[in-house]
């Protein structure tokens, strides 16, 4: 069985209204944390960056405004679903995305197929891949300082 998922899309960072440029962005999606989704960002001149958040957040957020805390994600434009905009928070620091839609669907569509919405709970041995999970979120948060 195949264990991830992932794709390169291409973002617009959003520093201002005028000021804004393409990034790479790999998306992960692995059975060992079937409840997530990492995007990392490649911004030029700093060290990839990696934020992981729930893989549901992802799919409602494609489709109308969601999240709490540190990660929100919506509609660019409710009435097209043709940009999806996902803001990034740490304290009074963020970041904001544009992405288009298609590739986050055709994404999201490609974990459905590795593990069905609702389907995470039935992968073996969950509470030790909840361990392991948890174990390198927070290994990932020490490294990131």
């Amino acid at each position: 069985m195949r264990e991830s998922v992932q794709a390169e899309v291409m973002m617009s960072f959003l520093v201002s209204e005028e000021l804004s440029f393409r990034i790479p962005v790999e998306l992960r999606y692995e059975t060992c944390d079937p409840y997530a989704v990492r995007l990392t960002f490649h911004l030029p001149g700093d060290a990839p960056v990696t934020w992981a958040f729930g893989r549901e957040l992802l799919i409602d957020g494609v489709g109308r405004p969601c999240g709490d805390g540190d990660v929100h994600i919506a509609p660019a434009e409710p009435e097209t679903f043709g940009e999806v905009l996902i803001r990034l928070q740490v304290g009074t620091d963020q970041a904001m995305f544009r992405v288009g839609t298609a590739p986050l669907v055709a994404f999201l569509d490609r974990t459905d197929k590795l593990v069905p919405l609702g389907q995470e709970r039935s992968l073996a041995d969950f509470d030790t891949l909840l361990d392991e999970a948890l174990d390198r979120i927070l290994a990932e948060e020490q490294s990131a300082g």
